[in-house]
């Protein structure tokens, strides 16, 4: 499982990456600026929704995996 220190390195290097300050990518992701100061710093307790905003912005996909996940999405499909 990804540890809160190791998202927190992995969006920083990619905000660097991309040349944005924590301002720049708060006003992209339309979040506040300790929002992205908290999640460098590896706080736990971010909304989802926050975070998928940040990733979104920083062009960073996430990918769930699970040995259930070929029959979710397949009942999802049968729907």
């Amino acid at each position: 499982m990804l540890n809160p220190e190791t998202l927190s390195v992995i969006i920083r290097n990619h905000r660097k990456a991309a040349g944005l300050s924590q301002l720049q990518l708060a006003e992209m992701a339309g979040v506040g600026k300790t929002v992205v100061f908290d999640i460098e710093k590896g706080k736990e307790t971010v909304q989802l929704i926050t975070l998928r905003k940040i990733l979104n912005v920083l062009n960073i996909k996430v990918q769930l995996l699970s040995p259930l996940m070929n029959n979710i999405l397949n009942s999802n499909e049968n729907s």
